[in-house]
């Protein structure tokens, strides 16, 4: 199995070359050269094994270059960390189907792929005797999940960008009361979208990343889409055992990354309905899908912070294939975005995006709302961003199909967006309990690129 880049400007590489590039050196995003099919008789064989199990079962054809029995420790590792034995739960709630995805270390969803990313970095790195610098940008939960995922990791310095003021108190915590030495958090006086344009940038200069050994944690990097494949068939499965109903996902989303590894479950032959896109106010991605309309504009802060983005930056793996897996379209399409700040589809364009998804925008008075609500009649409280996905699944899926909603943060990460709703806090786990009173470290900057840049090499190991 080799990688190749949405821009066409790579020969086709292995697995563990194309978790070490991140960001494809052309600045394209890396992609298999095809899908591994998976047949019925394939899924019904797999319904009986545990999430490491199928894990294994899924990912290992998609990797060709580490022993079996390496891969399987690899995962056996990054999953034994979760407080749940499922891994990711699937919950039944009024009429919908929850996919509990926040039983790891930093209680979102981030942490199933970056648990398995860091250990997969680790192995690497100590096979090649090599060390790596990565750069991170996040909204808030790819941050936490990241720096969890490699803390005192041999041979691993990580520096992560995020919006100053603008993540949750808890988020913004879980970063940066990790104070051991390879670990440097970046507060940076602006957006997510200025975080990631950096990080971007850093990585496109070729001759600073590879002099530096800078390595990719966002969902720029394959490994993350590939490890957030499995909990869709996972929770196919398991909702499959119990109905005979079209199964649809409901996925809150700004990045485009977590819809996308169920974009990819659907190509290799899991029986999906629908992929139903929401967001909040920043809809640029509903836009998209509903009208055709994919121009950026102004990011605005919401109760969901970790969909505040305009820019979705796995929309480009997604883009390859709408159009044909043709790079120099995808390439003349982003010359259009920067250069009258929109992408332009075909009408036939639109139509096979339609066969795939739809999408709805929930704003921050529904988003309260829904909370409120889904707590009153059942009992269960919902974070802000799969409240998102809730709304949008009860508005727009068949009430009489199987509708899966990715439940993508515990609610104690955004507990003051929880006491807005519904007058009272949500429970407090342990772990963030544990962080009240800890020391933090973190450096504020302004989105400055050259700054930023200096700060770098003056602490990469």
């Amino acid at each position: 199995m080799n990688y190749i880049s949405t821009r066409g400007g790579i020969q086709p590489i292995p697995f563990k070359d194309a978790v070490m590039m991140g960001l494809a050196s052309d600045g394209g995003l890396l992609l298999p050269q095809s899908y591994p099919a998976i047949s019925a008789e394939q899924l019904e064989a797999w319904r009986s094994l545990s999430y490491p199990e199928l894990a294994f079962e899924v990912i290992s054809r998609f990797v060709d270059d580490i022993p079996a029995g390496d891969l399987k420790s690899i995962i056996d590792r990054s999953y034994a960390t979760f407080t749940h034995p499922e891994i990711t739960p699937v919950i039944k709630q009024d009429g919908v189907y929850i996919l509990e995805l926040f039983h790891g270390v930093t209680l979102a969803f981030k942490d199933v792929a970056l648990q398995f990313l860091g250990n997969l970095f680790e192995y690497i790195l100590a096979e090649r005797g090599e060390k790596l610098n990565i750069i991170g940008a996040t909204s808030g939960d790819t941050g936490s999940a990241a720096i969890h995922g490699v803390r005192g990791k041999n041979g691993i310095t990580i520096f992560i960008l995020h919006p100053h003021g603008k993540t949750s108190a808890v988020q913004a915590l879980q970063m940066t009361s990790v104070t051991d030495a390879n670990v440097h958090n970046i507060a940076i006086h602006g957006t997510f979208d200025d975080c990631q344009d950096m990080v971007k940038a850093l990585f496109g200069d070729l001759e600073f990343k590879e002099n530096y050994s800078l390595g990719a944690v966002n969902s720029i990097n394959w490994a993350r889409v590939l490890a957030q494949v499995v909990y869709y068939l996972y929770a196919w499965l398991r909702v499959g055992r119990e109905s005979d109903r079209p199964v649809h996902f409901s996925v809150p989303t700004g990045n485009f990354g977590d819809i996308f590894a169920g974009y990819v479950a659907k190509r290799m032959g899991l029986p999906i309905g629908k992929l139903l896109l929401a967001t909040n106010e920043n809809n640029i991605l509903t836009r998209f899908i509903n009208d055709g309309d994919y121009s950026l504009g102004e990011v605005v802060a919401t109760v969901s912070p970790s969909m505040d983005i305009q820019i979705a930056s796995n929309f480009e793996r997604y883009l390859f294939h709408l159009f044909v897996d043709n790079p120099d379209r995808v390439k003349a399409a982003f010359v259009e975005l920067k250069e009258n700040g929109r992408i332009s589809f075909t009408a036939a364009e639109m139509l096979s995006v339609r066969d795939d998804f739809c999408s709805a925008s929930v704003n921050q008075a529904a988003t309260l709302e829904t909370i409120r609500n889904f707590h009153a009649e059942n009992g269960y409280l919902l974070d802000p961003h799969t409240a998102v996905g809730v709304k949008a699944a009860l508005d727009l899926l068949p009430a009489d199909s199987a509708r899966i909603c990715l439940a993508t943060a515990h609610p104690a990460k955004f507990s003051e967006t929880v006491e807005k709703a519904l007058g009272k806090a949500a429970p407090v786990p342990a772990s963030v309990r544990e962080l009240e009173g800890k020391p933090t470290r973190c450096e504020i900057m302004d989105a400055d690129i050259e700054k930023v840049r200096a700060f770098l090499v003056a602490h990469i190991g």
